[in-house]
Formats: C-alpha cells, sequence, structure tokens
C-alpha cells in the first residue's frame, strides 16, 4: 500500500450537493478525494482492498446508514480511521460512534476548516499505522532471511510462506527429512506470531517410551500411578498461550492421538489422576519425515487427526534439492563454529566446495554444520572422504570441479553476470553455455534486492 499522503478521502453521502461542496473543499487543500453516494458501494471498494485514507460518511442516509457502515469497516483487518457527519446528531450517537471506533464526529453545521484539522489528524494516524505494518513486515522478512538462510527458490517460497502463517493461530504440519531444519521453522512461527513472552514447548515424540507419552502430553497428579510422586504439568497445559511443537508425531501411540484429538476439538485437557478439566488456547506445531496420510492407510495414524494437524502444511526441501545454497551455508556454519570454539575463521577453497556440492547429505543441515565445525578444529570431514573414492571418470571429476567454481564465483558476485565474466576471463557466451550444461540460473544468485 502507499503512502498516507498518496492516499485518497473517502467521501460518502447520500446528498449530492454536500459530495461536491465537501470534495472541492478538500481538494482545495490538496487532499484527494473519491466521493461515494452510498455506502454499500464504498464498502464493497474497501472489502476488495481499494486504496483508503479516510473514510468520511454521513450518518443519515437511506439502507445502510453510517453508523451501520463503520461497523462492517471496523470488521475489516486493518479499517481506515472514519469520521462521521450528521445534522442530526446528539451526545448519546456521538457517544455510540466512538464507542464503535470512530476516529471522530463532526456535527452540522461545522466550518470547513473543522473538517479538514480533522481529515489531517486521522491521516496522520493511517500514516502511522501503515508505517508501523511496513516496518513488521520489513523486520519479519529481515528476521526470516537471517534464520533460514538459501536463495534456492523453494526456501524463497518457505519464507514467504512462513511470514503469512507466522501471525495465524492455525495448526501447522512441516514436513520434512531428518536434520532438515524442523524445530528452525516452529521457532520462526512462534517468534514472528505469538512472540518471545508466550511460551514455546518442544515435545520429540519419538524419544519417549508409550507409557510415559500421555503423561507427558496431559500431565498427572500425585499417586496417579507407580512412580507419580508429585503433580506434574502436561506439554500441552504448559504450552497453553503460545505453541507446542510436535517433532516425529508419527511416533504417537494410537491411544495417544485419540486423546490429543480431543484435547485440540475442545480446547480442554484432563491431567492423568484428576477430574478436574483444565482449558487450554494453543497452536500445535508438528513436524514429520514420513507421509501421515500413507500411515493413516495403513492403520498407523488417524486420519482426523491428521486434518487436525495439517490446517497448513509446510515442506522443508532436502539439502540435495538446493545445492546452490550449500557454499553460503557451509561458511555461515563455518563462522559459527569458529566463534564457539574460538578458533580463526578458515575459508573452503573451490576443491572442498566442490566435494561439498557433490554430496547427498543424507543429514542435511545438521550434517553440513558438523562438517563444517570439523573443518573449522582441523578434523577430517568423513563423508566427503568417501564420497571422493567415488568421484568416477577425469571427465566427470572436471566437470564437477567447473560446476562448483561456477557456483562459487556466481555467488560472490550475487549473479552479476559481468563480474563473473570478469573473474573467470570467459566471454559471454561461453559463460552462458557452461551455465546451461551445468543447470545454473543467475536468478538463483541473486541478492535479496534484485530478486
Amino acid at each position: 500500500m502507499s503512502s498516507a499522503e498518496a492516499l485518497p478521502i473517502w467521501l460518502v453521502d447520500d446528498d449530492p450537493d454536500v459530495r461536491e461542496s465537501l470534495g472541492q473543499w478538500l481538494e482545495v487543500s490538496e487532499l484527494a478525494v473519491r466521493p461515494f453516494a452510498e455506502a454499500p458501494a464504498a464498502l464493497a471498494a474497501l472489502t476488495a482492498g481499494d486504496a483508503c485514507g479516510v473514510l468520511v460518511s454521513d450518518v443519515k442516509m437511506p439502507g445502510m446508514d453510517g453508523l451501520a457502515l463503520l461497523d462492517e469497516v471496523q470488521r475489516l483487518e486493518e479499517p481506515p480511521p472514519v469520521v462521521l457527519i450528521t445534522g442530526h446528531g446528539d451526545v448519546p450517537m456521538a457517544v455510540a460512534a466512538m464507542q464503535a471506533g470512530a476516529w471522530d464526529f463532526v456535527e452540522k453545521p461545522f466550518a470547513p476548516e473543522r473538517l479538514e484539522e480533522c481529515v489531517r489528524r486521522a491521516l496522520e494516524r493511517r500514516r502511522l499505522a501503515l508505517e508501523n505494518r511496513r516496518l513488521r513486515h520489513a523486520l519479519r522478512e529481515g528476521d526470516l532471511a537471517g534464520r533460514l538462510l538459501g536463495r534456492a527458490p523453494a526456501m524463497r517460497r518457505l519464507r514467504d510462506q512462513l511470514a503469512n502463517l507466522a501471525p495465524l493461530r492455525a495448526n501447522v504440519l512441516v514436513h520434512g527429512e531428518t536434520g532438515s531444519g524442523k524445530e528452525v521453522v516452529a521457532r520462526c512461527l512462534h517468534d514472528l506470531g505469538p512472540g518471545p513472552d508466550t511460551p514455546f514447548v518442544a515435545l520429540n515424540c519419538g524419544a519417549l517410551a508409550p507409557e510415559l507419552i500421555e503423561s507427558e502430553l496431559f500431565g498427572h497428579e500425585k499417586g496417579a500411578f507407580t512412580g507419580a510422586q508429585e503433580r506434574r504439568i502436561g506439554k500441552l497445559e504448559h504450552a497453553s498461550g503460545g505453541t507446542l511443537f510436535l517433532d516425529e508425531v508419527e511416533s504417537l501411540p494410537l491411544a495417544a492421538q485419540v486423546k490429543l484429538l480431543r484435547a485440540l476439538q475442545e480446547g480442554e485437557i484432563t491431567r492423568l489422576g484428576s477430574n478436574t478439566v483444565q482449558r487450554v488456547d494453543l497452536r500445535v506445531v508438528a513436524a514429520s519425515k514420513v507421509d501421515l496420510l500413507a500411515l493413516a492407510a495403513e492403520g498407523d495414524f488417524r486420519e482426523d487427526l491428521y486434518y487436525r494437524l495439517a490446517i497448513a502444511e509446510l515442506v522443508l526441501p532436502p539439502l540435495r534439492e538446493r545445492r546452490e545454497d550449500i557454499a553460503r551455508l557451509f561458511r555461515h556454519f563455518c563462522h559459527q563454529a569458529a566463534e564457539v570454539h574460538d578458533r580463526p575463521r578458515r575459508e573452503p577453497d573451490a576443491a572442498l566446495l566442490q566435494a561439498l556440492e557433490r554430496h547427498a547429505w543424507p543429514g542435511n543441515l545438521r550434517e553440513l554444520r558438523n562438517a563444517a565445525t570439523r573443518f573449522i578444529l582441523g578434523l577430517e570431514i568423513p563423508c566427503l572422504d568417501a564420497a571422493a573414492e567415488g568421484d568416477g571418470s577425469l571427465a566427470a571429476q572436471v566437470a564437477a570441479f567447473e560446476a562448483a567454481l561456477l557456483r562459487a564465483a556466481l555467488g560472490r558476485h550475487g549473479g552479476n553476470i559481468q563480474a563473473v565474466m570478469a573473474e573467470l576471463e570467459l566471454p559471454r557466451r561461453t559463460l552462458n553455455q557452461k551455465m546451461q550444461k551445468h543447470g545454473l540460473r543467475r536468478e538463483a544468485f541473486l541478492g535479496d534486492d534484485d530478486a
């Protein structure tokens, strides 16, 4: 949306003379004006997303009056300030309008300067609201880009999806292989949504014995079972008001799935050994490395629980499907490891980058982080040594090395083709042919502003 100063003042009045006179005054005051003869037309335009700085409306109009219009406008996600005008108003009407969310209430007859002053103050409020929204969006985007590194198209889509989902309360199901960053995604959803002042509770369902799952989820009272020596608050209750992250949710026993489904449907739980119902209000982010619907078809996961958890779904790409990000991620993990272990920074050479990009990375980001730490500590990286033994023919090795050099140069120069041509001393046509040969696209290496 554009700045508030450029947004028009919407003037809603069934009297054409009033619309004309007020419109002319506001335009003389260098304010853009958009007139409406009836409230439903203005409401339809607002609902469609048309730009509006301040909505000025008469109260007494046939059909939908100004108070009814105000009520409908307040239901919108980001309503503009509303100024109501009437010649039949009284104190109770003014109080009711202000309580309903009106910015101001102007009673006829009034000096045009009074309306202009009111509109300009409302415009300033609109400007601040839009600026705060822009800053929140920029902060969210910057935070995501710093926590979910990568220029691969799949990562760009993931960040866009996260930015849209974070403010919502809908449950989210995250699909991803081991080590692909599922908990990082869950924390992004939480931090950019409910926020750091609310609880984030994580539970790895696959790491618990089946007989302990229900106690962990719902809690228990003292003496509820052998070994229950004191009351314990469960994860669902502890996460109320925030986010519960259930990793490896496919590991939940069917009995626990039934109780979890009911808890999410009813918004309440009962601790083991108690008859007291506890209300809970939370968002669940569940993660799985398997297809839960396929698991449900085999009878090992409840389909109704799947649909309760998968209001929205996110897919994390494995590292082998975004090889253009490997070099950048490796350097990032190297810098982190150098700080943690108080070691000097080391930069990988072209041969190492070639080996990194050739490896399959079954452990994904976790495996890459481990390799970076070993590199900083001066240790061997076993996975790369094993990969080197099966490099294949000389032609294959040369092609892989060439691709690694091209990726590195494109990454260093942010996709600037002229700079890559100068560094590698290649003519444009040859560079284009080699990029096409290795499946490299300039767009994958563009900086955020260029992209």
